[in-house]
């Protein structure tokens, strides 16, 4: 089963279906970090959905601020180590 999708993952169209997944779970994970999406505050579906329009919209704007001003998001985690390794080079 492992070598199947091992051999799977050699594919163009694998590749490019787990780069758009892989794309979504960075913005997951940022609107839970930032926001705390994870969790509604409020009862009830108008106030949930309320409190999540909100949440996008803080998300658009911090990624907006950060296209202003040259910093793009992260593409890729650095493990520990290596940012160990990192800073003991310097």
């Amino acid at each position: 089963m492992a070598d199947h999708a091992r051999l799977q993952q050699g594919d163009e169209q694998w590749r490019a279906k787990y780069g758009t997944r892989a794309g979504i779970e960075g913005t997951i994970h940022q609107a839970v970090a930032v926001t705390g999406i994870r969790r509604a505050r409020y009862l009830g579906l108008q106030k949930t959905h309320l409190q999540h329009v909100f949440s996008a919209v803080a998300l658009n704007l911090i990624r907006l601020d950060a296209w202003w001003n040259g910093h793009p998001l992260d593409r890729t985690r650095v493990s520990h180590l290596a940012r160990l390794d990192l800073s003991l080079a310097a």
